[in-house]
């Protein structure tokens, strides 16, 4: 029998059962649903996530000190890590070091709050460039100036705030030239930052840049740094770069095993790789439990098309008497239940991807402005492929069934 006339018989004998029918193509609709809102919704928080690393530029390299954490107590403790001091700084900058390295700029983190009169606030205030802070997360200044390398080597007691710290503090009133404390070390506001938000998870509102050489003589009274920040000349010569810092402060520290590194070097790429990764991970594992709901849907395909050959006994009787062989029996019901799964499979892909866009502009509306929709060629094919999979394996038991069954007795059946 041609196939033609074998699909339009499955196609027949699904539509005289329409509540059936529909009930168990459901089943298999919400699976592909979810499967696909998980890889779109994925590959949209993936996307999110790059562009914001994007954000940093591709030139940029961070060295931290301490060991690389694995917990958050491995955080805490790179705080009072000494790896990282002036001499790490002017061995960075010399050419025959690091011939690759258009600048190289070290930070402190300074975990306290900021107050003016009365009023208190906890900001993220970090000690260090403020014109390396600007540019690096494109955010003007939006009152007064920043301050200068020479307010820096002086030790100068200034400070630029986020946006947001400035309304905390003062409101509406005016900031520049008030002096604000920090562990009651006064410092005078000489600049305000444009609001910006969040850029690479990183909140520029809620910043507070002073002088790193202030905050490590008069609020931390230490002589190290956090962190040093290296922008290289360009993206194609990032990885020597790091290559280059990673010897250099081997050679200065005497460590001959890199398992015994007392800093660590990331790149924006390789943070770029690393999130990749782990999205990718968790959008395969997501999916895989929201897979369990097609094997439901599978269990229920074999189910109806069970009882769909019993209930078809004497059909199948007399069409096996008038000539049909088992092969065509077997693809006719194997059809059926291809057919059932390809079309709830079809229409958990439309549904999947109308509520995929439509959680995509809530997000780009409440969550994440930059939040856009993302529906995969790749993610529509895995659909497809694996509904037609389900169809099969689950369609092949009943479909043997029926192939098998003895024409005599089936004619028999009441």
């Amino acid at each position: 029998m041609h196939i033609k006339h074998i699909l339009k018989i499955s196609y027949r004998a699904l539509k005289i059962n329409k509540s059936r029918s529909f009930l168990t193509i459901l089943g298999i609709l919400i699976g592909i649903t979810s499967i696909m809102m998980m890889v779109s919704l994925g590959s949209g928080a993936e996307n999110l996530i790059l562009g914001e690393i994007s954000g940093f530029g591709g030139e940029l390299i961070t060295i931290n000190a301490g060991q690389e954490p694995s917990g958050p107590t491995d955080v805490a403790s790179a705080l009072f890590a000494d790896s990282l001091k002036e001499k790490e700084v002017e061995l960075l900058r010399r050419k025959s070091n690091v011939p690759y390295a258009k600048e190289v700029v070290p930070f402190v983190v300074v975990p306290e709050s900021i107050s003016y009169e009365g009023e208190t606030y906890t900001p993220v205030i970090m000690g260090g460039s403020a014109q390396f802070m600007t540019d690096t997360f494109d955010t003007p200044i939006g009152e007064g100036n920043t301050y200068t390398e020479s307010d820096i080597k002086q030790r100068a007691s200034v400070a630029i705030l986020g946006y947001k710290v400035k309304q905390e503090l003062f409101g509406e009133s005016d900031a520049l030239g008030k002096y604000v404390k920090i562990r009651d070390q006064k410092f005078k506001v000489v600049g305000v930052l444009a609001k910006k938000g969040v850029v690479a998870f990183f909140d520029m509102d809620e910043l507070v840049m002073i002088p790193d050489t202030t905050a490590q003589t008069y609020l931390l009274g230490i002589d190290y740094y956090h962190e040093i920040d290296v922008v290289a000349e360009s993206v194609s010569v990032v990885d020597q770069t790091a290559a280059d810092i990673k010897r250099t402060l081997r050679e200065a520290h005497d460590i001959d095993d890199p398992e015994k590194d007392d800093f660590y070097v990331t790149t924006m790429q390789g943070t770029a790789e690393q999130v990749q990764t782990v999205m990718s991970t968790l959008t395969a594992f997501l999916s895989s439990v929201v897979a369990i709901a097609l094997v439901v849907g599978g269990v229920g395909v074999m189910n109806i098309m069970l009882v769909s050959v019993t209930e078809r006994t004497r059909e199948i009787g007399l069409r096996k008497a008038v000539g049909a062989t088992e092969k065509e029996i077997l693809r006719q019901f194997l059809l059926e239940a291809v057919l059932l799964t390809f079309i709830g499979g079809l229409a958990g892909i439309i549904l999947g991807g109308v509520l995929s866009f439509l959680i995509a502009l809530g997000m780009a509306q409440f969550v994440a402005p930059n939040w856009s929709f993302a529906f995969p060629f790749s993610a529509i094919l895995l659909g497809m492929g694996v509904t037609t999979l389900v169809g099969l394996i689950f369609g092949i038991y009943p479909a043997r069934k029926a192939a098998r069954s003895s024409p005599i007795e089936a004619l028999r059946y009441e």
